[in-house]
């Protein structure tokens, strides 16, 4: 069964796409002689992947839309095969037949550079994705063969919140300031906070982790 891979797709893939590019000057407002400001042009503080100034870690134009791979930046989503969200990497071909889609919001990586460091931006502004508000789902599904040469069908859902800044680690878990569990610890400073999974033939069907806080992806 293919399930080992279920939560490696979604910050490794991103942490994995670079992004450089140049910032857009900014225009200031012209003073006139009775101390009125006028704008010019309303300011552009961020480089925009409608700029056409943004590349990816190939050195490839980002443009609006979904790239060859599956990833539109623009959109903060990818849908496509497993195995394209890594490039199709030779180590990935024995889960080539897995579909994956994963949305994410501005926290966990934007669509433009506002920062001037040259990459599409992460965690808002913050030091690091704690208390940021970065959320990320992960949707997959695929089929394989069982022992008794069954075809069966699996599909599953995860959605990860960034921890709150007054969260604490309390053995695997996240645990909020009044003590209540956020979720299981992944990837240090996240949390899962919902897993749905489905897959008939090994009888897991359904809901299998809902937060003891909450699962909505605000509010964090």
């Amino acid at each position: 069964m293919k399930k080992v891979f279920y939560l490696l797709s979604s910050l490794v893939i991103i942490a994995l796409i670079l992004i450089s590019c140049e910032k857009a000057s900014v225009d200031e407002g012209v003073i006139t002689s009775d101390s009125t400001t006028i704008l010019s042009k309303k300011p552009e503080r961020c480089t925009k992947i409608q700029s056409g100034d943004l590349v990816d870690s190939e050195g490839n134009t980002i443009e609006t839309g979904f790239d060859q791979w599956g990833y539109n930046y623009q959109a903060k989503m990818f849908n496509g095969l497993y195995c394209d969200s890594y490039r199709d990497a030779a180590w990935c071909q024995p889960y080539a037949d897995v579909e994956l889609m994963m949305k994410w919001n501005k926290a966990w990586m934007s669509n433009e550079d506002c920062d001037g460091d040259g990459k599409l931006d992460r965690h808002n502004g913050y030091d690091s994705y704690i208390d940021s508000g970065a959320w990320l789902t992960n949707h997959q599904r695929g089929t394989y063969t069982d022992d008794d040469g069954n075809e069966c069908h699996w599909n599953y859902f995860v959605k990860i919140v960034a921890a709150p800044a007054d969260a604490t680690v309390v053995g695997t878990n996240w645990v909020n300031a009044d003590g209540t569990v956020i979720g299981p610890v992944i990837w240090g400073q996240f949390a899962i906070i919902q897993q749905v999974e489905n897959d008939p033939c090994a009888g897991i069907n359904g809901l299998q982790f809902n937060s003891p806080d909450h699962s909505g992806l605000g509010g964090w």
